[in-house]
């Protein structure tokens, strides 16, 4: 098999990246856009050693989960990967891909409840962050990066955001045109406005407009004023100001135009306050469902709580009702400030945030001998730090509950509880981002009797 060559394809699998898998004399051959069932030709783009990558040149016989997509830039951007299938098949995709992920990488063999789907698979984000780019005559566009790339593909209406999101930014790049406010060009590091950051609270319908700008311009400020005038729901508007040549979209600095930074909302009948660097789920129905199933796994009352990666507290405060004590651990300044300012708004006297690594602070308590009943964790895709999981089986809880957005490394770090004296004994998928190739999960593990 060479580039070029078309080959007759059948597709038996989903990968985690969203591509279909077919085998071809042997060799597995990855095509974007397929489904399971899908018989095809397939152009080879791309022979490596044990594997290739194709595109479909020609649908020979359909897979009965196919759907009509309805996103013209669907698989343009680097966003959905599933807008092809029903979402009955996507489900079941994901659900394969947590229970391979604990089989294979983690060697475990735990329980697996059913996935638990949205109930809604559009307009669910409550968080936007769009770059904006120039074309060669001059429009301001905004969009998203295609994969792999940093080229804008413009987009009108995300199917994934609230249509007030569209509005608002359409508003933005009208007045930045008026302004002559200038559009940062990635290549000559020139220009003013960067990224459009837009966070809404579900219940409550607040939102915060961030903009991300190389440097400070005096236009910033009546644009400001216009944007709460026109839209009464906007109750801040920040300048983030990120002058580096770089892929992080946050800088460090920020200054307030109008308004409030923080919003306002409720997670699991809780009141919380949000700042924009603050980590929050996008999908709140779903996190709420997730939350619920943590504090199932979790059985919370009476006991003492360490919650690791805590945010801006979330997950332990949905538990802090029932719980004799919560500690929560946050390396971000504005989500620890966040979090206790929501402890406090909703009168929660047990629960203490401190502002550390919490691989740091996990050692610190287990120096100390702090013996938690049950220890929440919830880690950025790249999983926990093994300093801090060593950490956690020297303080011997009863029970850890795993939240995670990376299945892979999930069940990598669930494996090396597994050698340390816990077993694995439930993971549940969850669907927190319908249509794109991201699944979460939770996992329980109870400490071993042996």
């Amino acid at each position: 098999m060479k580039k070029n060559d078309v080959i007759t394809l059948e597709i038996t699998a989903l990968t985690s990246e969203g591509s279909g898998v077919g085998r071809y004399d042997g060799m597995a051959v990855f095509v974007p856009k397929t489904a399971v069932g899908d018989v095809i030709e397939a152009r080879i783009v791309k022979v490596l050693k044990s594997y290739a990558y194709g595109k479909i040149e020609r649908i020979i016989t359909p897979s009965p989960d196919r759907i009509e997509n309805n996103c013209p830039v669907f698989g343009k951007c680097g966003g959905c990967v599933y807008r092809h299938i029903t979402y009955e098949a996507e489900l079941s995709a994901k659900e394969q891909i947590v229970r391979d992920a604990f089989e294979r990488i983690g060697g475990l063999s735990p329980e697996f409840l059913p996935i638990c789907g949205a109930e809604y698979i559009e307009r669910y984000r409550n968080k936007l962050q769009m770059p904006v780019a120039k074309t060669d005559v001059g429009d301001i566009v905004s969009g998203f990066f295609s994969e792999r790339s940093h080229r804008v593909i413009a987009v009108e209406d995300c199917k994934l955001q609230p249509e007030i999101f569209s509005e608002i930014v359409d508003y933005i790049k009208r007045e930045c045109k008026k302004l002559k406010i200038s559009v940062y060009n990635e290549q000559s590091h020139e220009g003013v406005l960067r990224h459009i950051y837009l966070r809404r609270g579900y219940y409550s319908g607040e939102i915060c407009a961030v903009l991300i700008a190389r440097r400070k311009v005096p236009e910033f400020k009546k644009l400001a004023t216009d944007l709460t005038r026109e839209f009464p729901e906007i109750k801040g508007v920040v300048l983030n100001i990120n002058p580096h040549k770089t892929n992080v979209i946050l800088g460090e600095h920020e200054e307030l135009l109008s308004g409030n930074a923080e919003i306002n909302d409720l997670m699991c009948g809780v009141s919380i306050e949000l700042s924009p660097k603050s980590f929050y789920q996008v999908n709140t129905p779903q996190a709420e469902r997730l939350y619920k199933q943590a504090a199932e796994f979790a059985e919370p009352r009476g006991k003492t709580i360490l919650d690791l990666y805590c945010g801006i507290g979330t997950i332990g405060l949905s538990m802090a009702r029932e719980a004799a004590k919560l500690i929560g651990a946050e390396i971000v300044p504005e989500a620890v400030e966040n979090a206790r300012k929501n402890a406090a708004a909703n009168n929660f006297d047990n629960a203490e945030f401190i502002c550390a690594d919490a691989a740091v602070i996990a050692e610190k308590l287990a120096a100390e001998a702090l013996s938690p009943d049950v220890i929440l964790l919830d880690p950025p895709r790249k999983g926990c730090d093994e300093r801090a999981l060593l950490s956690c089986v020297k303080m011997a809880p009863e029970r850890i509950v795993m939240i995670s957005c990376n299945p892979a490394t999930a069940a990598r770090d669930c494996r090396l509880f597994s050698e340390n004296g816990y077993e694995v004994k439930n993971v549940c998928a969850f669907d927190l981002f319908p249509r794109t190739r991201h699944v979460e999960c939770v996992v329980l593990m109870s400490r071993s009797e042996k």
